[in-house]
C-alpha cells in the first residue's frame, strides 16, 4: 500500500482483542506489512511458504489471516471500506439497491472434480461465481458453486445471506436467468424486490443493458486482474521492509 492508501485503511482495521482489555499480546509485525503480504500472495498466486523473505514469515502471515478469517474480521474489514467509499460518494453507507449475476469460470486440472461441473448454456467445465453489488459495483455478497448450478438455486441462498447482512436491501436487478419462483420468494421470503432486466428480441449485437452492465463490469475487472497475473512479464515490485 502506499502511504495515502495506509492512512484510509489505518482507522478501518479491526481493533486487536488485546486493545480491547480482552487478553492476548501484541502482534509482533506491523498490520500494514502483514496486509501488504497477504495482497501479494493473493496477487501473485503463490504458495503460503513462497513468501518472499522481505515481507514477515509466512507461518506469522497466515496465522494472522486464519485468525481474521476465524473471526470473520475480513468481512468486517471490507464491510468498512465499502461504506467509506460510498460516503465518499455521496451515498449511505448501507445500499438499498443491488445487482445479481453469475459468471461461469474454467477450473484448473488440481480442482477436484467433487467441487466443479459442466456448464451447459457455456459450454464450460469448472465453477461459478455468483455475486450481488450495489449500484457503485462494490461488492455485497458471493457465492462459488460448481458450474452446474443453476443461477436461481444459487440466488436463492445468497440473496437471503445478503439481505442478512444488508437489511435496508430492497431492491435487486437481475438478467433474464432469474425469473420464475424466485421472484415470488423474494418478495415473501425476503421483503426484497427482484427486478429482471431483459434483453428485447429486436436488440442485435453487443448492447449495455440498464443495471446490469454494473455486475457486468466486476466480472470484467476479475477477469482482467487474473489475466494480467498470468501474462504479465514484469518483475514483481520489490516488497515493503
Amino acid at each position: 500500500m502506499t502511504d495515502a492508501e495506509w492512512a484510509v485503511v489505518r482507522p478501518l482495521l479491526p481493533v486487536p482483542g488485546w486493545m480491547r482489555g480482552r487478553g492476548g499480546q501484541p502482534e509482533a509485525y506491523c498490520h500494514r506489512a502483514i496486509l501488504d503480504a497477504v495482497r501479494y500472495l493473493v496477487d501473485n498466486g503463490i504458495k503460503w511458504r513462497a513468501m518472499p523473505t522481505g515481507f514477515p514469515p509466512w507461518d506469522r502471515v497466515y496465522a494472522f489471516f486464519r485468525r481474521w478469517r476465524d473471526h470473520v474480521l475480513v468481512r468486517e474489514f471490507h464491510d468498512r471500506l465499502r461504506g467509506r467509499v460510498r460516503q465518499e460518494s455521496g451515498r449511505d453507507a448501507e445500499p438499498t439497491a443491488g445487482v445479481i449475476d453469475s459468471q461461469s469460470v474454467k477450473a484448473d486440472a488440481v480442482v477436484g472434480a467433487d467441487s466443479r461441473g459442466f456448464d451447459g448454456g457455456k459450454l464450460l467445465n469448472g465453477r461459478k461465481r455468483h455475486v450481488v453489488v450495489d449500484t457503485l459495483g462494490l461488492l455485497l455478497g458471493v457465492m462459488v458453486t460448481a458450474a452446474d448450478i443453476g443461477d436461481r438455486a444459487a440466488a436463492k441462498v445468497l440473496l437471503e445471506r445478503v439481505t442478512d447482512a444488508h437489511h435496508r436491501l430492497e431492491l435487486v436487478w437481475a438478467d433474464g436467468g432469474y425469473t420464475g419462483s424466485l421472484v415470488e420468494h423474494c418478495l415473501a421470503a425476503l421483503a426484497l424486490v427482484l427486478a429482471i432486466v431483459k434483453r428485447s428480441d429486436d436488440m442485435r449485437g453487443f448492447v449495455v443493458l440498464p443495471k446490469r452492465w454494473i455486475v457486468e463490469r466486476l466480472f470484467a475487472h476479475l477477469m482482467r486482474a487474473a489475466a494480467w497475473s498470468v501474462t504479465s512479464n514484469d518483475p514483481p515490485a520489490a516488497p515493503r521492509r
